[in-house]
Parts: C-alpha cells; sequence; structure tokens
C-alpha cells in the first residue's frame, strides 16, 4: 500500500512537472495574435523579456498559490479552505487603491510605480492578515480566525470601493488587478516569487509532520506532544506570505489555490509533505495553462486570467461539490 502511494505521488510529479515543461515552451509561443511559430527567431527579445518572464511568473504565482491552499486546508482541517480566507485578497486590493491614488498624484517612472503598488499589495495583504489575528485574540481558536478573516475581507473591500468612487482615474487599473492579470510580471517578480516559493516550501515540508498530526484533531496533537500554537503561527506566516507575493505581482486569481490540493487528493492520498509538493506544480500547471488560454483563446483580445480561473475553478467546484455530503466533507477534512 505505502509503495503504491509512494509511485502514485511520484508518477503524478513527473506527469506535472513534465506538462509545465510543454506549458513553458508553448507559452514562449504565444504573442498578441495567437500561436506564432514561424516567429519565434524572429522574435527573440520578445520572447526573452516579455512572453516567458510572463509564463513564468503565472507558474510561479500559481505555485504558492497552490502551496498556500494546501496549508489552508490542512491547518484549518477543512477541504473548502482558500488562501483568501483571512482577508489577504481585499487587503491587496486595498493596498493597490491607496498606491493608486498615491502615485497616480505623482510623475514617476512606469517600472518605480510598479514596484510601488507591488509593495503596496503586499502591505495590504499582510495587514488585513495580521488585523485578523488581532481580533480573533490569536491563533487558538479556527472558527473566531475565519469569521475575523471575513469580516475584515469584507470592510478592506468597502473601503477600496469607496476610494474608486472617489477617484474614478484609478478605476481602471484597480479593476484590472481584482480581474487578475500577468501581463506585467518581469523577471525581477520572477525572482521575488522564486525566493519566496523556495523559503515557503522549505519551511512547510518541514513541518508537514505536525501537520499530520493535527489532523487527527487538536486534542490528539497536543497529546503527542505537538506545538499546535506554534505550529499554526508558523503556517499563518507562511501562508500570509505566500498569498501576498502571489496576489500583489499577478492581482486576484480566484480557485488556483482551492482547487490544486483537490486535485492532487484526487489522485493521490499522502501525507501533508507530498501534498504540498504536489499542490505547488498542479498550481503552476492550473495557472499556466489558464494564462496560456487567456493569451490564445479570442486573440488578439486578451481575457483576463482570473476571470478564467473563475469560470473553470467555480465550473470545477460545483461539479465537485455535487456529489458531496456532509459526511464526505468531515471525512475530507480529518484527512487532508
Amino acid at each position: 500500500m505505502n509503495a503504491r502511494k509512494v509511485d502514485s505521488a511520484g508518477l503524478l510529479a513527473l506527469q506535472l512537472s513534465l506538462l509545465l515543461l510543454v506549458l513553458v515552451c508553448l507559452g514562449a509561443l504565444v504573442g498578441s495574435d495567437g500561436f506564432a511559430w514561424a516567429q519565434v527567431q524572429a522574435d527573440a527579445s520578445l520572447i526573452a523579456d516579455i512572453r516567458l518572464p510572463r509564463t513564468l511568473g503565472a507558474c510561479l504565482a500559481g505555485a504558492l498559490l497552490g502551496l498556500a491552499g494546501a496549508l489552508a486546508q490542512g491547518l484549518f482541517r477543512n477541504p473548502l479552505a482558500d488562501p483568501y480566507l483571512l482577508g489577504s485578497a481585499s487587503g491587496a486590493s486595498l493596498g493597490v487603491a491607496i498606491g493608486m491614488v498615491l502615485l497616480s498624484q505623482l510623475n514617476m517612472s512606469p517600472w518605480f510605480m510598479r514596484i510601488g503598488i507591488t509593495g503596496m499589495a503586499f502591505m495590504g495583504a499582510w495587514l488585513a492578515v495580521a488585523l485578523s489575528l488581532v481580533l480573533s485574540w490569536g491563533v487558538q481558536h479556527t472558527l473566531r480566525l475565519l469569521l475575523a478573516g471575513v469580516v475584515v475581507g469584507v470592510v478592506f473591500g468597502a473601503m477600496a470601493s469607496l476610494l474608486l468612487i472617489m477617484f474614478p482615474q484609478i478605476q481602471g487599473s484597480v479593476q484590472s488587478f481584482m480581474l487578475g492579470s500577468t501581463a506585467y510580471v518581469s523577471w525581477s517578480a520572477c525572482g521575488l516569487m522564486l525566493f519566496v516559493l523556495l523559503v515557503s516550501w522549505l519551511v512547510s515540508v518541514a513541518a508537514s509532520p505536525m501537520l499530520d498530526g493535527l489532523a487527527l484533531g487538536e486534542s490528539t496533537a497536543l497529546s503527542l506532544g505537538l506545538p499546535v500554537k506554534s505550529l499554526r503561527w508558523l503556517m499563518l506566516a507562511v501562508l500570509a506570505l505566500c498569498t501576498a507575493a502571489a496576489v500583489a505581482q499577478t492581482g486576484l486569481i480566484a480557485f488556483v489555490g482551492l482547487a490544486a490540493p483537490h486535485l492532487v487528493r484526487a489522485r493521490v492520498k499522502a501525507v501533508h509533505g507530498k501534498t504540498l509538493s504536489l499542490s505547488c506544480l498542479m498550481g503552476a500547471v492550473l495557472l499556466g495553462g489558464a494564462d496560456l488560454m487567456a493569451r490564445s483563446l479570442m486573440a488578439p483580445t486578451e481575457l483576463p486570467v482570473g476571470v478564467l480561473t473563475a469560470i473553470l475553478g467555480g465550473g470545477y467546484m460545483l461539479f465537485l461539490m455535487r456529489g458531496m455530503t456532509d459526511k464526505s466533507v468531515k471525512h475530507m477534512g480529518g484527512r487532508s
């Protein structure tokens, strides 16, 4: 049984890695007019400066969201947990709105403005998570933490909407961020996301045995001597870091973090260490494929990748929930 699980996990990892490689190669061939097989040599600089960083950035953001989703579902022992649970998405949106208001009044270079908007999105996401922790009095009470995240998300979203009303000149830019886009991902953004991904993955895998213990129940984990409180703080910090890094670079991408762990568990029943790693690969494939579709389906018109993931991911989750019962959800939450 264990050997078969290991083989299944290894086979899925190999399949996802090969598919990811294919997606990166295809991403270099997709331009504003769709697939351009004959223009690869002529557009070498365009491929190196725009298409490749965009494709790799989409895959890295998807990997971050996949890892964050697997952490959220393991930490809260809920298969429907999402990386945006603690209000990070609304916090990032508010940060972008504030950044647009501040920077639109100043004469700055597009590069500096991009760095400023990214920083504001990152700070907004972290502020939302920190405020959720303060309102829930720490990490001990999971239900209170989730409710605090919902409240913070609603309030921050309303504040972002208020800024859009007060400063209509920023509506186009903020709306593009909220719809999700990989069009502005640069090599420096890829480097940042890769660094965050490597650090977060190493920390998560190192702490995965404790997540396995927590899956047995909090009282059982405490009886085994596991540092449950410290584990929650650590995992929440990693979850927030992954989500903020991805959202700051690509905007709000729906359902990738929720669907990636589900698709992994549909193929492989494994411990958290393998599930976290496979969720990274699955998230990279999902967002990389969605970005490829967004660029090519209606070329030269480009679809917002966040809208595409919401449609496809929402349809998948509705199909998945159609056959779910309360008992099956509870069982999935216990083993995830």
